[in-house]
């Protein structure tokens, strides 16, 4: 139950933040806590995890640069967090490793969905206030989602479990208004062309 909290937390974590999930679970391991694999902590991981997570926390304040970002992440987020699963686990030669993956590239799919569907909604908006506190409120729920499941991988599942069934409903109900929104704009067009037309 416990490896499963901690995969659970890793995967949808990294589905909003892979390179912050990797870098927090290497600085977790340097400094001892939790049982965190030594791949984690090696230096050259950690820098191109730390490299990534500076592009990303960048590029992710900017409207409609974060949307290319996201679209390029839709493959690399859960490939990425399917790897970390299988590190988490441990031994790769197991089922529990392939487990561990599938596990994690799936819940990773899922944030990242429910990431890149609310990044198409509020880049709606004008200002960019709104982008850049959704992302810092994004990366402080990452940082304390891996926290939780090194300290507690139980309650961890448990929120993941919830996180899974908001960020699915937050999707769904987000993709209706966007398809009821282009209706009403191919609506408008349309009557326009009619009007031009008569």
């Amino acid at each position: 139950m416990e490896t499963l909290g901690v995969v659970a937390g890793a995967g949808w974590a990294s589905g909003i933040n892979l390179y912050l999930v990797t870098l927090l679970r290497g600085i977790a391991q340097r400094v001892g806590w939790g049982d965190v694999p030594e791949v984690l902590g090696r230096t050259d991981v950690m820098v191109v995890a730390g490299i990534l997570f500076v592009v990303e926390f960048a590029v992710d304040k900017v409207p409609y640069a974060d949307n290319i970002w996201d679209s390029i992440h839709t493959v690399v987020r859960p490939l990425g967090a399917a790897a970390l699963g299988a590190v988490l686990v441990g031994d790769a030669s197991s089922i529990g490793a392939a487990l561990g993956a599938i596990v994690a590239g799936a819940l990773a799919l899922d944030a990242h969905a429910a990431k890149a569907t609310t990044r198409l909604a509020v880049n709606t908006s004008p200002e960019p206030v709104s982008n850049i506190s959704l992302s810092l409120a994004e990366d402080l729920s990452v940082a304390g989602l891996v926290a939780l499941a090194i300290a507690n991988p139980v309650i961890a599942l448990v929120v993941v479990v919830v996180l899974v069934v908001a960020a699915t409903t937050l999707v769904v109900w987000l993709w209706r208004g966007i398809r009821r929104g282009v209706r009403r704009v191919r609506t408008r067009l349309a009557e326009r062309r009619t009007r031009a037309g008569a």
